[in-house]
Formats: C-alpha cells, structure tokens, sequence
C-alpha cells in the first residue's frame, strides 16, 4: 500500500510538472520569447519533504519556502548540490541570521534594515547572497513589499551592501478570477524595472519574479524571468498531503 501511494504521488507530479512546464513553453512562445528564459520555482510550504525530494528528482530544482523555521528543517534535510532554496516570504531582522547563511536566494526584500542585517550575516557565505526586491504593485494592505514610489531609494542603498546581489524585482498580484485583470500588475512592475536599468546600470536588474499558479501566463507574457508554482504542482494542499 505504501508503494502504491508513494508510486501515485509521484505519477501525479509527473503529469502536473509536465503541464506546469508546457504552459511556460507556450506562454513564452506567443511573445517570442524562449521558455529557457523562465525559472520554474516549486513552492513547498507546508508541504513535506518527501514531495520536495520527489520533484527534485523529476527534474524541478528551485523551492521556495515563506517560513522560515519550516525551511530550514527542510534545508537541513535536503541540499543536493545543484538545488536552489528561495525564501519568497516577507522576512524579519531577527530571523536574517538563520535565512542569510541557508538559502540560495532571498526574493523578499522590502526594508532597509532587512537588507543590512542580511548583508552582516551573509558574510560567513562563499558567495554573495542574491536577493530581489519586493514591490506592492497593486498596493494592497494585506501585502508585504514596498510601494513603488519608494523602490530607487532603497535600491540605491542596498547595491551598496557588499555581501548582497541584487537580482531584479518581485510582487505578488492580486488573487481575481480572471487572470487578464492583472495583467497591469505585471507590467508596471517591468517598466519599473527599466528605470531601474536607465537610474542604476551597473546593476544588470536580471530577474523578474511575478506569476503564481493562477496568472503564471500571463507574467510570462510580460516578462516574467521566474514564476512561483505551488498549487498546480503539488495539487490542493489536502488532496496531496493526506497519506504521507
């Protein structure tokens, strides 16, 4: 029995990846662009280990994780060489001693002392810790990141930070039915972007991280460099972790 469900899970990621996969393919083709261009990141909070593990060995090798004390016990458990921790969650300064060191990536910063207090801690890393920054595009209450008024500013200021590498740009759209109705959201945040370039061009400003399960198509066909996929991967959370 136990085979069985594991043999089940597994074939239900297959087939959800393999989507998952050919929707960023036809996505990045209808506006010329090529699905190399896009990181799939899985999101597994709150979901176990052993479907982490399972992924990874059907080929997916980002994660993301937005607790921190979750992720680490995953971490610790599960690092293979050529696999990619994102900490997508709005992330504390006193935590910033535990994330700076554990993860490959952090793409939620939206504070200045976040930043600094990452930037003390990555030191004990052997590379510098990529990180992008967070904007609240639609503005809504109930999100983290910063609004985009206030983006040049700290920009400026966490270039300057030694340990960190800035990446590009992150938001969260709003959730809605029709996925059309934030296509706005997606946009504003790669015009933001290119004045980043045009205000900052020593920072290449590579990576734009938009798109969930919802509306990955289209920030793609916006320009998204890396969509965050946790539902249509892993399924609804009941759905898939109730036997393990």
């Amino acid at each position: 029995m136990v085979e069985n469900n594991f043999a089940n899970r597994e074939a239900e990621l297959l087939r959800n990846i393999a989507q998952v996969r050919a929707h960023i393919a036809e996505a990045a083709e209808r506006v010329g662009r090529s699905p190399q261009e896009i990181t799939l990141v899985a999101v597994s909070k709150t979901k176990p280990l052993e479907l982490v593990e399972i992924a990874y060995r059907l080929g997916i090798t980002d994660f993301g994780e937005n607790r921190v004390q979750e992720a680490l016990l995953k971490i610790a458990a599960f690092h293979p060489q050529h696999m990619r921790w994102h900490m997508i969650g709005h992330v504390q300064s006193n935590k910033a001693s535990k994330v700076a060191p554990a993860f490959d990536s952090v793409q939620s910063v939206d504070e200045l002392h976040v930043a600094q207090a990452l930037d003390r801690h990555a030191t004990q890393r052997a590379t510098r810790l990529s990180v992008l920054l967070e904007v609240n595009i639609a503005g809504e209450a109930s999100k983290t990141g910063m609004m985009p008024a206030e983006v040049l500013v700290l920009a400026r200021q966490v270039v300057a930070l030694p340990h960190l590498e800035v990446q590009g740009l992150m938001t969260v759209a709003p959730q809605t039915q029709n996925p059309e109705e934030v296509r706005w959201v997606f946009r504003a945040l790669r015009l933001l972007r290119e004045r980043l370039r045009e205000e900052l061009p020593d920072v290449a400003w590579p990576h734009l991280s938009m798109g969930m399960t919802d509306d990955y198509r289209i920030a793609i066909e916006e320009g998204a460099t890396i969509v965050r996929v946790g539902r249509a991967i892993f399924g609804e959370r009941e759905r898939m972790v109730k036997n393990l």
